[in-house]
């Protein structure tokens, strides 16, 4: 990642405006009230002001004219709400305090740990530049943290439909259907304007974190801030079995498979014909007899993230 900025410790003749965004619903949040977050804040030199995500207006309002640091206390999805409302906006600098269940946006910074041991971490910290990537699709268009994709994870996520709730027992379910009957179809991608040749894909990921969805450390060595997307894709043909890719994703070396294959791009092309997408944990359902492309591109440098100096 590129460093744009350091020496974020608080200076002695005054604090720092900041913003506290906390998510109450986010797995770990009954372990931290607003009171402690802000208190732990003004322990490190920043005065911040408390708002809620009761809703997207209430988001929408608290981030309207939000200078200097914004503090997000929560999961991706929290993390996503915030982000794409900061996206290009300069004198912002977005600060993770991870408290959901996957957490890949912090884990790909390398902050983790416990809130207030993380907030202590942000006392010497630096700025870095965080990439987007930009989806121009049929449906519409969309921005992601973490990753775009089709295939069998956009398949799954798809038959599970997140907007559901969580559930452990239907992702099982969504798992076992999509797999059963699943015929990955010839793809022509595209990759910074050179043709892939065309094989069927059994997954393809635009990854700008290492992971999406629950961990899955897809880009092993992904870098949000180098001013790329990762192509993740598995060759359907040469496809190992289910036992491998999890035991790969166990270790961490799921871009060591002879199936998968990694390259590097700024700009993905991929035909649509209807199936399923991903966008981070959203998805773009299947839709019979439509056609046309889904452009992927990096918005290299879109935010400014604060990092703890040595992670947190």
């Amino acid at each position: 990642m590129t460093v744009t900025s350091s020496g974020m410790s608080p200076a002695p003749s005054g604090r720092r405006g900041a913003t506290l965004i906390f998510n109450a619903g986010a797995g770990g949040s009954e372990h931290c009230t607003p009171d402690d977050l802000v208190a732990a804040l003004e322990g490190i030199g920043f005065s911040p002001v408390y708002r809620s995500t009761a809703c997207e207006a209430d988001l929408d309002a608290a981030l309207a004219d939000a200078q200097g640091a914004v503090f997000v206390a929560g999961g991706d999805g929290t993390v996503r709400a915030v982000a794409l409302r900061l996206a290009g906006r300069e004198g912002v600098t977005l600060g993770v305090i991870p408290m959901g269940t996957a957490n890949n946006v912090a884990r790909t910074l390398g902050v983790q740990g416990a809130p207030l041991d993380v907030i202590a971490a942000y006392g010497r910290s630096e700025v870095r530049a965080f990439d987007l990537g930009r989806v121009e699709a049929p449906w519409g268009q969309d921005l992601f943290l973490e990753a775009c994709g089709c295939g069998a994870f956009a398949d799954v996520l798809a038959e599970y439909d997140p907007e559901a709730g969580k559930s452990p027992l239907r992702a099982v379910q969504a798992l076992t259907a999509t797999l059963t009957n699943f015929d990955p179809s010839p793809v022509a991608l595209c990759v910074d304007g050179v043709p892939v040749p065309e094989v069927p894909l059994a997954l393809l990921e635009v990854m700008n974190t290492n992971a999406t969805g629950p961990r899955l450390r897809l880009a092993t060595h992904a870098d949000p801030g180098d001013g790329l997307l990762d192509v993740v894709r598995i060759d359907a043909g040469a496809r190992e079995g289910l036992l491998a890719y999890l035991a790969a994703l166990a270790r961490d070396e799921f871009t060591d498979l002879d199936s998968v294959q990694v390259s590097r791009a700024g700009v993905v092309e991929i035909p649509y014909v209807g199936q399923a997408f991903h966008v981070d944990a959203e998805v773009r359902p299947p839709v019979q007899g439509t056609s046309g492309r889904v452009r992927i591109e990096v918005w290299a440098g879109a935010l400014s993230v604060l990092v703890p100096v040595g992670g947190a």
